[in-house]
């Protein structure tokens, strides 16, 4: 598979090997996830949808059946795992591509609880004590960072200037979106936003996954947006 931007014309490479061809690919799968050749997650996001439509017919299904709390528990077998799965990866994509299983995702919340298509979704979210797709990604991503703090910098590794932001993970200059949407570049940022009692669980990662859930779902995120603007 031969990678490129999305603004790149996609260019056909043939590799001669003994008796064969082998033809370049637009995507391939991997551990789960369907990665393409411009890394866009659109084909991923395509199969997540299709199993969330799955999922949100099964339980409009049994609805009329179960309470609310098997439902929930439906949810979380079928409908969490998948929308989970390598998240951190896909999370950041064009808005465009994720809205369409934030989407999803609400339509399962109003059926659990038997709301209208025009009720708002973040009391509902709330109630059940179910992550939104945006903080999903979030927590997703910083229980990531966490783990792996060992291979990331702070600032105050990087110079001896006594600032506010001294005590904050480094972020590398650079102006390549891909970087600045990669999983160490957002996942620092998105860290540093964090509110500074959180961050101050970040050696207790059984305390920070807690407080973290806790803070994610009294806010309910919609966007990464929002998320920044309540941090500020």
């Amino acid at each position: 598979m031969q990678f490129r931007s999305e603004k790149q014309n996609e260019g056909k490479i043939q590799i001669l090997v003994p008796n064969s061809i082998k033809s370049s690919i637009n995507s391939t799968k991997f551990l789960g996830l369907i990665i393409d050749n411009s890394l866009s997650w659109k084909d991923h996001i395509t199969a997540v949808t299709s199993k969330l439509n799955k999922a949100c017919y099964a339980i409009r299904l049994l609805k009329p059946f179960l309470t609310m709390n098997t439902l929930r528990m439906i949810y979380f077998s079928y409908a969490h795992s998948v929308l989970s799965c390598g998240i951190i990866f896909w999370g950041n994509s064009h808005a465009h591509h994720t809205k369409r299983i934030f989407k999803i995702q609400k339509r399962i919340i109003r059926i659990i609880t038997n709301s209208s298509s025009h009720d708002t979704c973040r009391q509902l979210f709330k109630h059940l004590q179910i992550l939104s797709l945006p903080s999903q990604y979030f927590f997703s991503l910083l229980v990531f960072v966490i783990k792996n703090r060992a291979f990331i910098q702070s600032n105050s590794e990087i110079h001896n200037l006594n600032t506010r932001f001294i005590r904050n993970l480094h972020l590398p200059s650079t102006n390549l979106t891909s970087v600045q949407k990669g999983v160490l570049f957002s996942g620092s940022k998105i860290c540093n936003h964090l509110p500074s009692n959180i961050k101050a669980l970040s050696n207790d990662a059984k305390r920070f996954k807690s407080s973290l859930k806790n803070y994610l779902i009294e806010h309910s995120f919609y966007s990464l947006d929002e998320f920044y603007q309540s941090a500020s």
